[in-house]
């Protein structure tokens, strides 16, 4: 079965972006999700590796005798640091390449009508892991300044900082603080349709993950008595090192890991559609692709 291909570079109105975003999604899910675990699939088991050890270790550093009256377990307090360390760490670096190989990913996609080069992607994908790098803590501090500032600054930052990594990637003469400055110009262009489509696409993503995390809060809420209202301390000390809770929250970010390529999707498709709307590349290319077939 031919897979119909998603043409990126042209002009898209709201519900275009979504059906563009979900549809290659959907058409390249057993490709992409294979690309991304043997580049990503390292950093992907470290860090959920260190969320469990940090989970189970992080329930003793206070030890509850009684209510109220807590002690420091110094031990369990020096796990606890090295393993959200190497949490933090391996957090960061699955992202970014996650956020690396889908953008080159659907770089390759383009330059290729639809065929994808892994070696390329992969050698992409390392080679600007420090660019992006430099592009997170640029994106982290916009947002953290934006909130600081009140609800409408982060409302508008989050479209620019939605589409600065496909600046960097797809417009490869920009250094990243070509990519994050310009990223502010390029929103402008049409400002609404891109920031309805990733509000929406945002939305989608947030309520996937709820319905996810629920098992594991209805768990804990049931293993310290909230449901029946008899909290106790000690389950309260213990429940943090449930196997089966540490299991639940595992699952739930190895899926908000792979959820978060909605984002980056979405981010791209509205990155085109602003870039057309300036530029008409593939406008351009597409009418230069018929004269050559008349010919």
């Amino acid at each position: 079965m031919i897979k119909p291909y998603i043409e990126f570079r042209k002009q898209s109105d709201f519900s275009g972006i979504l059906t563009d975003t979900f549809g290659f999604i959907r058409n390249e899910f057993k490709p992409l999700m294979k690309m991304i675990i043997n580049i990503a699939g390292p950093a992907i088991l470290v860090y959920l590796l260190s969320l469990a050890v940090y989970n189970y270790v992080a329930g003793d550093i206070f030890d509850i005798g009684a209510f109220g009256d807590t002690s420091l377990n110094s031990g369990s307090l020096v796990l606890s640091l090295l393993a959200f360390f190497v949490y933090f760490i391996s957090a960061i670096a699955t992202y970014i390449l996650l956020g690396g190989t889908v953008l080159f990913y659907i770089k390759s996609y383009i330059e290729n009508k639809g065929i994808t080069d892994y070696d390329e992607i992969k050698r992409n994908t390392y080679r600007f892991i420090g660019s992006f790098f430099g592009l997170g803590i640029l994106k982290g501090i916009t947002l953290m300044f934006a909130i600081m500032l009140c609800v409408l600054p982060v409302l508008y930052a989050m479209v620019p900082m939605a589409i600065v990594f496909s600046l960097f990637v797809f417009e490869s003469r920009n250094s990243v603080i070509d990519a994050y400055s310009k990223s502010f110009n390029l929103v402008n262009v049409d400002f609404w349709t891109a920031w309805g489509s990733y509000i929406v696409l945002f939305i989608i993503y947030y309520i996937i993950i709820v319905v996810f995390a629920l098992p594991s809060s209805i768990y804990a809420m049931i293993s310290t008595g909230i449901f029946t209202g008899e909290v106790d301390p000690a389950n309260i000390e213990s429940f943090s090192r449930d196997p089966f809770l540490i299991a639940l929250s595992v699952i739930q970010a190895f899926i908000q890991i792979f959820l978060n390529v909605i984002l980056v999707v979405g981010g791209a498709v509205i990155y085109f559609h602003l870039h057309e709307k300036t530029n008409f590349t593939g406008t351009y290319e597409r009418i230069g692709e018929i004269g050559k077939i008349e010919e």
